[in-house]
Order: C-alpha cells, then structure tokens, then sequence
C-alpha cells in the first residue's frame, strides 16, 4: 500500500474557504470515479505545517495499491471527467509540497480516515545509522486503529516517517528517539474521508 501526500494552501488566505470547497469537489469527483489501483483519499485542515513555512494548510492523502497506480492517478487527476474540478483548485492554489509513502505497519484505513487523527512526523539527521529504528516508531501503537508510514520518494521536504493515531504511541517518545532525531505532532481536521 502506498500513499501520495500532498500539503499545499491557497494562493490568497482570504479565498481559503472557496479553496477548500474546490479541493473537496475533487476529492469527491475522483470518489465518484476513482482511478484504477486508488482505494481512497481523505483530506485534512492543518493549523501549521513545518516544512510550508509554518503556515496553516492542508494535507492530502492518496492511497494507492501501488507505484503502477501512482501512474494513473497522475493523469486522471486532469484527465476527462475530473479536469474540471482539479484546474478550479489549481486556479486557487498557492504553493505546496507531496511525497510517496509506503505501509509500514498497522491498517491504513481506520487511521488514515479517523477524525482528529494525529499525525507525527519523525525525521533523522542526514546520513544516520540508524535507518532500521525507524521501523520502532510504531511501538506501543494499536495496530488496527494506527498506522507507520515511510517516505518512498521525495518530492518536498516533509520527513521520512509518519505515524498516524489517535494518540502518541511509546515509540516516538523524545525519550526513544535517537540522538538527532525529531517527531513533530501535527492535529489534523478531518474535511474529506472517502
């Protein structure tokens, strides 16, 4: 399983509601017919994202069965029948950042999907021998109810894990963490599920 993730915000924050609406209209145009290998995608507000300046956003997950389906979701995003609604958002779209994701670990929908999900992001320093901890960042976390998510491929500057739950689990305690690592807890608003 994978996931696409896109955070962006509006070109002007006083249009951020008529951006959100036309995000959400995608969201549902790609719901109604979803490409093939897409099994969902859900949308979140987000009060500040860290690698977009700070500045309060959204976060946009896609999941995919697989890198073929990443394929397809790339053209029939702005393909017949949702070109519409994806040049209506892109019109109001002011900057943003994705990444790929692979399943770790857990079962991606409940947490994926769960409102008030929080979302950690936990980044190590650059050149780190440590790579394998990152897989017990999941420690401690509810397997049917979370999820550990790592970075496939960079296309922006989020970090390599993410750990989605209703709460914090033992392994991304600062305690646990390596020298040089970070987690950064992000609080989501669920906007999209779907």
């Amino acid at each position: 399983m994978l996931a696409y993730l896109f955070w962006h915000r509006p070109l002007e924050p006083a249009g951020a509601e008529a951006y959100e609406q036309a995000q959400l209209t995608f969201h549902r145009s790609l719901a109604r017919n979803r490409p093939m290998g897409m099994c969902g995608s859900a949308s979140f507000r987000v009060p500040s994202i860290p690698w977009l300046s700070g500045a309060p956003g959204y976060e946009d997950w896609y999941l995919l069965e697989d890198y073929t389906a990443l394929g397809v979701l790339n053209e029939a995003a702005v393909g017949h029948g949702h070109r519409t609604p994806h040049d209506d958002a892109a019109r109001r779209f002011g900057g943003g950042a994705g990444g790929l994701y692979a399943l770790v670990e857990g079962d991606r929908s409940d947490a994926l999907c769960a409102a008030g999900a929080l979302a950690v992001w936990v980044a190590r320093p650059p050149g780190s021998q440590h790579r394998p901890l990152g897989e017990l960042l999941g420690d401690g976390m509810d397997p049917l109810r979370a999820s550990l998510w790592r970075r496939q491929l960079v296309f922006g500057p989020a970090p390599e894990f993410c750990l989605l739950a209703g709460e914090a689990s033992a392994g991304v305690a600062p305690t646990r963490l390596p020298e040089g690592w970070s987690a950064t807890m992000l609080e989501r608003e669920v906007l999209w599920s779907g």
